[in-house]
Formats: C-alpha cells, structure tokens, sequence
C-alpha cells in the first residue's frame, strides 16, 4: 500500500484500471474525482489515504494477485478493446472475464505472434518502457535475398524518420528462393519498427512473428490461444526490473496452483521457425500440413508431459 503520494495516473494504473497513458487521458476528460473534487491535471499526486473516483464509481485500492498471460495472435486481428467495424480483436480471443487487462505493446494487424498481458498497470508500462531495454524477439520474411553487404548494413542500423535504431541484432536464418527469412531483435517498440526498418534499405516485409519477450518465448502456442504464466517465468521476466528498484510494492504473482482457465479451441498454427524448448500446452495438437517456407513439418509433436 502506497503511504506516500504517487502521481494520479500511477495509482490509477496500479490499481489495474488502466494504463498510465489511458489514465492520463480520463483525468484531462474530468473522469476522475479524489476526495470529492474532479481532477483535470495528470500530475496530481495521491496516496491510498485518498478517495479515488472514476465515472463516479469509488475506487479499492486492494491489489489483486498479479496475472500476466501470454497470447499467439493470429494475423487479421487487432490490438485494440473495440473496433467500430466488429472485426476481431485480442480481447476477443481472450474472452469474458479478461476486458480489464492491459496488452504489453502492440503488434499491427497483419503481424502475429507473441503478445503479453496483465492486470497490473505499472508492470505494463515498465515492461514497455525503453529505458529498460527490454528484448523483443522477432522472425522476419522479406521479398528479396539478403546479402551480405546487406545484412553488415543492417547490423550497423539504420536512420528512420523518429530517430536512427543504432546497432541491430540481425542473423539471416534462411534464403528460400526470392524471399529471405530473418530473425531481429529489438530494445524498444516503436511504430512498426521492424517493417520501417526493412523499407530503409528498400526491402518489403511479407510476413513477421514476434517470438519473444524478454525471457519469454511463443514455443509452440498455437494461434489465436492464450495461457497463464507460470510464477517461475514471472519471476524471470521481472528481475531485471525489481533488480533496479523500477518495480515496488509489487503484488503476489499468480500461482500455478491456482485455478486457471482453459484456453479456448483454435485453428492449429503453422508458425514457421525454430522448434521451442519449452513444452507445448496442455492440448492434444493436431497433425499439422508441412510447411513448404522450411520444408518442415511443423505439426510433429514429442508428446511431452504439459505444464
């Protein structure tokens, strides 16, 4: 419990409402009332002394079990609560009872792969933050053969409009024909990075899978599923974090022991890439086609015990 005043958007996050940015944006809205009197200002400061209202609604500031999912979006699908034209979205496949939580980032609507979740609002904006360097790992095809004059030119980075990247993390996995599979791995999350980084150097991205999160992998999650993360890989994902004090007062992790969800029926996935070490979930999965990119069957399961 906070004793001490925290900016407003900082409690409202904490207390799982919101992101600081979302929190933001209902305070310049009047939305937010504490202690009796709207508050327009974002830099306002509270503690759980205080009466926090939002929509008029009074405010616990009690803190759940810390969740954090990890989802494998499909392509065509967005990163958003509601869309206007009823198309799917990620809470979507979440489903009932998830509304509430924040996506760590985005991946744009014709990117798939990887994409975390969690009801604590501040693990959200640290986890995102640039400042802390935070790995995400992505594999990359593009129209046309990588060199490797060109790939020296892409380790060396690149100058976009926002700002050069500095130095790139990139190994060419594969050359199959016409097209080039890559794997880059970033420290920060701007606005479609990865494809704007391929279109500085003239080459256009046709399909891209985030496959990694920090510490966290996509394995062998099929599209469109979702699983809870164990406190084990919890714990991994947030030490850098605790480790400089960016994290306080952080709540309990949520227990594998705990009551869990089953995660809703998909269509198999046909993610392209290296097999994961980790073991697949708990879900008999299907004979997969072969996949003609890699020339491998992707569907071959070592019937490993799940979680």
């Amino acid at each position: 419990m906070h004793t001490e005043p925290i900016r407003l958007q900082k409690w409202l996050a904490e207390a799982g409402l919101c992101s600081r940015r979302e929190g933001e944006l209902w305070i310049a809205a009047g939305r937010v009332m504490v202690n009796g009197s709207v508050i327009t200002q974002p830099g306002s400061k509270v503690s759980n002394r205080d009466q926090v209202q939002v929509d008029g609604r009074l405010i616990q500031p009690a803190r759940e079990p810390l969740v954090i999912l990890m989802l494998h979006k499909p392509p065509a699908v967005l990163c958003t609560r509601k869309d206007p034209e009823n198309r799917p979205t990620v809470f979507t496949l979440l489903g009932e009872g998830y509304a509430r939580l924040i996506s760590v980032g985005r991946l744009d609507f014709n990117s798939e792969g990887l994409i975390l979740f969690t009801n604590h609002g501040d693990v959200a904006h640290q986890l995102m933050h640039p400042s802390n360097q935070v790995p995400r790992t992505y594999r990359v095809r593009v129209h046309g053969r990588i060199d490797p004059p060109m790939l020296a030119k892409l380790q060396a980075g690149v100058r976009l409009d926002d700002g050069p990247t500095g130095p790139l993390q990139v190994t060419l996995d594969h050359v199959p024909g016409a097209n080039s599979w890559v794997t880059i791995t970033l420290t920060e999350g701007r606005n479609r990075m990865v494809r704007r980084i391929f279109e500085s150097v003239g080459m256009e991205v046709s399909r891209l899978i985030r496959v990694g999160y920090g510490p966290c992998v996509l394995g062998e999650l099929p599209r469109g599923v979702w699983r809870a993360l164990q406190t084990t890989e919890i714990n991994r994902l947030l030490a850098p974090l605790q480790e400089g004090k960016r994290l306080l007062e952080l709540p309990r992790a949520f227990s594998p022991s705990e009551k869990q969800p089953a995660p809703k029926p998909t269509p198999p996935s046909d993610t392209p890439g290296r097999r994961s070490q980790t073991n697949p979930p708990p879900r008999q999965k299907p004979r997969q086609p072969r996949d003609k990119t890699f020339g491998t069957e992707h569907g071959r399961s070592n019937k490993r015990k799940p979680h």
